[in-house]
């Protein structure tokens, strides 16, 4: 059985936020990049050099990508053989985050719903549990901006609106959002399971980097149509118009009920903050 502190995860998490909060991947960086070559409006070209130079500056100012710092959303893949000394997994990790938003002048901006006092340290983060076999214990971390995440939905179709309905709906979804999301965004596509669980799979989907396609050749193939789709609504970078509106779509599927075919679609602004430490 391996052992591993709640101090050494602590130190990691707040490491990783910062990080993500100051560099954005290399994988977001090379679709924006693409997406100016591509982009035929002028206007759409300029925006995406400034949403460039922003990553630029941020990386080496180490400032905040965003003043909207997010929700800190994790995935953490927990091995059967690992053993956590000195506390609580969900301690360990929010430890983390109010140390990685303290140290990093990040936005706290986690409030309570009715009387908006703010917790004042970005706490508590979401944690999703995912039991895996082994002793690793891998985090990923999302840092998931209100104006994306205000504008994700689920929908409970019928049976019978089929894969066309799936696709008409998101590209709805997406056409209704407009610039609220900070545009060109990241889109996750969560299909099956029930109500939840889909809105689980479609946050799960925005783990994956944007130049990682589904393995499934038909997830594949519809994750190639939205993303076609959706570059079609001239939403344009930051809403202005143009020919880029999406920087990537991420499709996860499982079986659900004969009665239902739920449906979410989970959002990222272009400035998708994501990281991850494997302990």
């Amino acid at each position: 059985m391996r052992e591993i502190s709640c101090e050494t995860i602590s130190r990691a998490v707040a490491e990783t936020i910062c990080k993500a909060n100051f560099e954005l991947p290399a994988d977001v960086l090379e679709a924006i990049a693409k997406a100016r070559r591509l982009e035929a409006s002028e206007n759409g070209r300029m925006l995406l050099g400034r949403i460039e130079e922003n990553a630029r500056v941020a990386h080496e100012c180490r400032l905040p990508l965003c003043q909207d710092t997010g929700t800190a959303v994790f995935f953490v893949e927990v091995g059967a053989e690992l053993h956590i000394t000195d506390g609580l997994l969900s301690d360990a990790v929010n430890a983390g985050v109010r140390e990685g938003y303290k140290s990093g002048y990040l936005r706290k901006s986690i409030c309570h719903p009715f009387t908006r006092a703010n917790t004042g340290d970005n706490t508590p983060a979401v944690i999703h549990y995912i039991p895996v076999a082994g002793d690793r214990l891998r985090i990923t971390y999302l840092a998931k901006g209100g104006g994306a995440e205000n504008k994700s939905a689920v929908r409970m179709l019928k049976p019978s609106d089929g894969r066309q309905g799936v696709v008409d709906t998101v590209v709805d979804i997406v056409s209704m959002a407009g610039a609220s999301t900070c545009p060109p965004v990241v889109v996750g596509v969560g299909i099956g399971g029930n109500m939840e669980r889909a809105a689980w799979l479609a946050k799960y989907a925005l783990r994956r980097s944007l130049d990682c396609h589904n393995h499934d050749p038909q997830l594949a193939e519809l994750e190639s149509e939205l993303f076609s789709r959706l570059n079609r609504l001239g939403i344009g970078p930051l809403g202005l118009g143009g020919t880029t509106s999406c920087l990537g779509v991420h499709v996860e599927l499982e079986p659900c009920h004969i009665a239902s075919l739920p449906l979410a679609v989970n959002l990222n602004c272009h400035s998708d903050r994501r990281g991850e430490v494997e302990l």
